[in-house]
């Protein structure tokens, strides 16, 4: 995959005009209204920009309103047009149709491939701007630089970092039940520039990003074998991480990438290890007759949790990153599976089976707070958005009276338990896993 090269992009956050501005959306707490917002047409230099202008904008509206958070007003409404980027609100105007913040902004052509975007966020009611920017891009890249003003705005607004300029990776779906064919697929969150990156040949399941977004780890089965894998996103090859010796299950990277944990049978026994992906030597963490896996660092990398039935019942459990001081953590009833820390650390996701159910949960990492927030025939394999408020998980609809099996389907709910969507794939999908921000990179 070709990188989007922005020459220069000024943060999107670093002209803070009015730092005390005091319009935000506070996502921590119970649900609010979305913040009603003004995004007139982009003002242009010529009509090819003016073309990318209304591009660039209907992106960034699709991304404000999919978060549940922000209302982009209809532009019938609207009392004030602009010409250009210098021009001031008119704020009685913008006030009059009750948006309380207001995006102007303003495209032109630098050259044949290169075009100039201009960026600033005003609070109508206080009258004053909150930020401003500009980016040079590539015309390629017009569709990531509007999810980068996108993550600008939400992040001026909300405080907390945003989502928009990520990936998806996913199993792709196609075929009868008998004859599933599983491949690895990726896209924008929003569904756009999908692409299928193995051939469909071989089953595979868990595909994981690393922390750099460069790579993704991903089991598949050769020759009726497990075997855990590494694609490199920008290349295209893919090598084989290691033959073990037992089946292997679920890689996920560490934080700092230069690890890999996952759960291995051996002898008729599962345990987690953990592999050095520069040394390739494996470590065994785990030394119980239960099954035990799905193991996912904790941020910091020093905390691992995971499943086990070692209790008698499957249930989540927390240790050390070096396999000591295991502690049980989920108590609720049902059995629990597939957990996932949260990157801001504060929560941890999991996939909970109760009472002829599915569920999507949270809890804190001691246990306490557990809260659902998704339900379904089946729903399973929660994944954070990188700004720990987001999460995506599959669902599969019940199977009809023939007996063969529902569609699955990706979908995505805020933490609170709102705002849940669906995300649009051209085939059957399940299993997500949501990359960092591409922009962090």
């Amino acid at each position: 995959m070709k990188k989007v090269i922005l020459w220069a992009f000024a943060l999107l956050l670093a002209s803070f005009q009015a730092a005390n501005a005091e319009l935000s959306i506070d996502i921590t707490g119970a649900r609010s209204e979305p913040m009603a917002t003004g995004l007139p047409a982009f003002s242009a230099g010529g009509k090819g920009a003016r073309d990318m202008g209304d591009k660039i904008a209907r992106v960034i509206e699709s991304d404000l309103e999919s978060s549940g958070l922000f209302r982009i007003l209809d532009s019938m409404a609207y009392l004030q047009t602009f010409k250009g980027i210098g021009d001031a609100p008119v704020f009685v105007d913008w006030q009059a149709i009750k948006a309380e913040a207001l995006i102007q902004g303003h495209v032109d052509y630098i050259s044949d491939r290169q075009i100039r975007v201009s960026i600033r966020l005003w609070d109508v009611y206080a009258a004053q701007e909150m930020y401003s920017a500009t980016l040079e891009i590539d015309n390629k890249g017009w569709r990531r630089a509007a999810h980068m003003i996108a993550d600008a705005v939400y992040k001026r607004i909300t405080g907390e970092e945003g989502y928009f300029d990520t990936r998806i990776v996913y199993i792709a779906e196609t075929g009868s039940p008998l004859k599933r064919i599983k491949r690895l697929a990726i896209m924008d969150q929003d569904g756009e520039n999908h692409q299928f990156l193995t051939d469909g040949l071989n089953l595979v399941l868990t595909p994981r990003f690393s922390p750099n977004m460069q790579q993704i780890t991903y089991l598949s089965f050769y020759k009726d074998t497990p075997r855990v894998y590494l694609f490199d996103i920008e290349t295209g090859k893919q090598q084989v991480v290691g033959d073990f010796p037992g089946m292997t299950f679920a890689p996920r990277f560490s934080p700092d990438g230069h690890k890999l944990v996952m759960s291995m049978a051996e002898n008729g026994n599962t345990d987690i290890y953990e592999l050095n992906l520069d040394t390739r030597a494996v470590r065994q963490l785990t030394r119980s007759p239960a099954i035990e896996t799905s193991p996912s660092y904790s941020p910091d990398g020093k905390k691992i949790v995971f499943n086990s039935d070692r209790s008698g019942a499957q249930q989540l459990y927390v240790m050390d990153a070096n396999g000591k001081n295991v502690k049980r953590i989920s108590f609720g009833k049902g059995r629990y599976a597939t957990p996932v820390w949260s990157p801001r650390g504060d929560y941890i996701a999991f996939t909970k089976m109760a009472g002829g159910k599915f569920y999507i949960g949270v809890m804190f990492p001691d246990g306490r707070g557990e809260r659902l927030v998704a339900e379904g025939y089946l729903v399973e394999a929660p994944t954070w958005s990188p700004n720990g408020r987001i999460l995506m998980y599959f669902r599969q609809e019940p199977p009809n009276r023939y007996g063969i099996p529902g569609a699955t389907k990706i979908y995505a709910v805020d933490i609170t338990g709102y705002n849940e969507r669906r995300l649009i794939t051209p085939v059957d999908a399940s299993d997500p896993a949501w990359s960092p921000l591409l922009s962090n990179r």
